[in-house]
């Protein structure tokens, strides 16, 4: 090809190019509005629709065959709240939603109403406010929804429910689905309860564990039961609405459900016969956890539901009983952890229930006045003035010196409330600390696990006070050391002063020495007069291993080398690093029998070895 041909084809593409822009310009179009909404599939949850707000179960609309973004379903919606979505599996994804929360959905019915989609919030939702069979009808091209009434819904169809237990849970009980209260089983389909019902909601269940079940309901929502007995006696099985009876006047009741005709009876037989005492127990009490030494509270002369106590509580949880029976129901809040401060109390509201085990938590050590009303079920602290009493803090753990025993436990008294502070030895091992010397009461414990204490001091400086999970201080550096406690500001500081110095006497065991491995025969150490934490000992080791205690205790640590099977020969000791710890079982190794001079300082950590003969 000749320079001319290229020059021409070259020319004719530039020209190309300048057309194609410009004719590209020409079309610009400038889209105004919302692109249609492509998907192949489309579902609806809420309470409203058949299968609740289960995303996993949740309702699919069907495309119609003039448009595949036309999506359309018909059946039952009760009322309740719905939304819509593309996918199933995250609460996170984008979904449709009214343009105007709570827009109604009845028996008027909606014709080509505009919807948005969008992920978060606002959480916008349709609120359908008469149940029925409805037709519903989204356009994802033109964004536009309807819905059509079309009839009232079907009467439920009433088979038998075959059932081994039936239970109860509501605000009577907390609502623990874990631990409801199980009704008495007299017949194939008939179940009875009778006892204590506080004013508030309750519905029924076949099983325990999960809020996911069908459930017993009345058929509308806040079916009344009270002194003249049940509202309705027809009740429905299924997992939406979420309709609820309303217990209207607290009291002593018999429920009787029929699962065969699906009816309920109640009949109210009398007030709440009033407990002549409660007993207050918790590690801020005086007695701490013990039933003998429990706090008792007797009920007001003027009022037998009224329960008063004043006196001094320290830091740490409690509840209350009617009977000294850790398997009986106890009084707690409502809520985990909840508050007793120079505040008060942070919410007033009161369960009577085995479970789960909340309790008051007192932040603010002081002289109270709690006030236990059992027949509205309500709590109230009245702070009256600061503590006048200090408890003492005990720490326990192989890093102390009484270990694990909490009857040998580390005490740190305060003239300061809620800073403890204490200087001493620390080995290397794990610690934790207790208002109550009970390994099952709240514990203070660093924020996160295995936090280590080092000659830098503590690698965080987070506490919490919590039964679990059982989370310890890890020192990695035995020492002298100044540890804080900061009970108002949950925070834990420790100080590294010097070197461990422990003057109780050294024994060596094991089948290199005379005693073998008996502690009641082990071999014991000489202090060295003028060099502090140096201990010497001469005598004939045989071939074999050994290592060295301060404590004729097989659970305590011991002196051992820094790695396993260190040799101790004629030459001396391979290497004369030590480490004081309950494991690795790392122990020295004679492999020359003879007399031998052994010394140890244990604030250097260090062992010499002399070959004598």
């Amino acid at each position: 090809m000749n320079i001319k041909n290229i020059i021409s084809i070259l020319s004719g593409l530039l020209m190309l190019v300048a057309l194609t822009g410009c004719e590209g310009e020409k079309d610009l179009i400038i889209i105004d509005g919302n692109l249609p909404i492509k998907t192949s599939t489309l579902y609806m949850v809420g309470d409203a629709t058949p299968n609740g707000w289960s995303l996993d179960a949740a309702t699919a609309l069907t495309p119609t065959d003039e448009d595949p973004l036309v999506f359309s379903w018909e059946g039952p919606l009760n009322v309740g709240e719905m939304k819509l979505c593309l996918a199933t599996g995250s609460w996170d994804n984008p979904f449709i939603r009214p343009q105007n929360a709570g827009e109604e959905i009845n028996k008027k019915g909606l014709t080509d109403e505009t919807f948005k989609m969008h992920a978060g919030d606002p959480d916008d939702k349709w609120k359908v406010s008469e149940s029925g069979i409805y037709n519903l009808r989204f356009d994802l091209r033109n964004w536009t929804m309807s819905a059509t009434y079309v009839r009232e819904q079907d009467a439920p169809v009433i088979d038998p429910i075959v059932a081994d237990a039936l239970y109860i849970v509501g605000d009577f009980n907390g609502w623990n689905i874990d631990s409801p209260t199980q009704l008495e089983k007299k017949s194939d389909y008939i179940f009875v309860y009778e006892g204590p019902l506080t004013a508030g909601e309750m519905k029924a269940c076949l099983t325990t564990g999960s809020w996911d079940a069908s459930f017993i309901r009345p058929e509308t929502n806040g079916c009344r039961i009270n002194r003249n007995g049940v509202e309705s006696g027809n009740f429905v099985y299924s997992v939406n609405p979420d309709n609820k009876w309303k217990i209207e006047e607290p009291g002593i009741y018999r429920l009787t459900f029929d699962l065969q005709n699906w009816t309920i009876a109640a009949e109210y037989t009398g007030d709440f016969k009033p407990a002549p005492k409660l007993y207050m127990i918790g590690e801020a009490t005086d007695g701490g956890w013990s039933w003998d030494a429990a706090t008792v509270i007797e009920a007001s002369s003027e009022n037998e539901n009224i329960f008063v106590w004043e006196g001094e509580l320290g830091r740490g949880s409690f509840k209350a009983s009617e009977e000294k029976d850790f398997g009986a129901p106890f009084y707690r809040p409502s809520t985990p952890d909840c508050e007793v401060s120079d505040k008060g109390v942070t919410s007033n509201e009161m369960v009577h229930t085995t479970g789960p085990d909340d309790q008051w938590l007192v932040t603010v050590a002081g002289k109270y006045r709690l006030t236990f009303n059992t027949a509205d079920m309500t709590f109230n602290a009245e702070f009256l003035s600061g503590s006048t009493t200090l408890p003492s803090l005990y720490m326990i753990g192989e890093a102390t010196a009484g270990g694990w025993s909490l009857d040998d436990a580390t005490e740190i008294s305060t003239s300061t409330e809620n800073i403890y502070v204490w200087e001493g030895n620390l080995k290397e091992g794990t610690f934790k600390a207790c208002l109550t010397k009970d390994f099952s009461a709240p514990f203070y414990r660093p924020a996160t696990a295995d936090c280590e204490i080092s000659e830098n001091g503590a690698a965080s400086s987070g506490m919490v006070f919590t039964t679990g999970p059982d989370d310890q201080w890890k020192v990695v550096k035995a020492g002298k050391y100044r540890l804080t406690f900061n009970l108002a500001d949950m925070t834990f500081e420790a100080k590294y002063l010097e070197a461990a110095v422990t003057v109780a006497p050294l024994y060596t065991i094991g089948e290199a020495t005379a005693g073998g491995w008996s502690l009641d025969a082990a071999t014991e150490f000489t202090p060295v007069d003028g060099t502090e934490g140096e201990y010497t000992w001469t005598g004939t080791l045989k071939t074999g291993t050994f290592k060295v205690c301060s404590e004729k205790d097989f659970s305590a640590p011991f002196y051992r080398p820094s790695k396993a099977d260190v040799e101790v020969s004629e030459s001396g000791v391979a290497a004369n690093d030590m480490v004081y710890t309950t494991g690795p079982d790392d122990q020295w190794k004679v492999v020359k029998e003879g007399r031998y001079e052994l010394t140890l300082n244990i604030k250097a950590m260090t062992i010499n070895v002399k070959y004598l003969d």
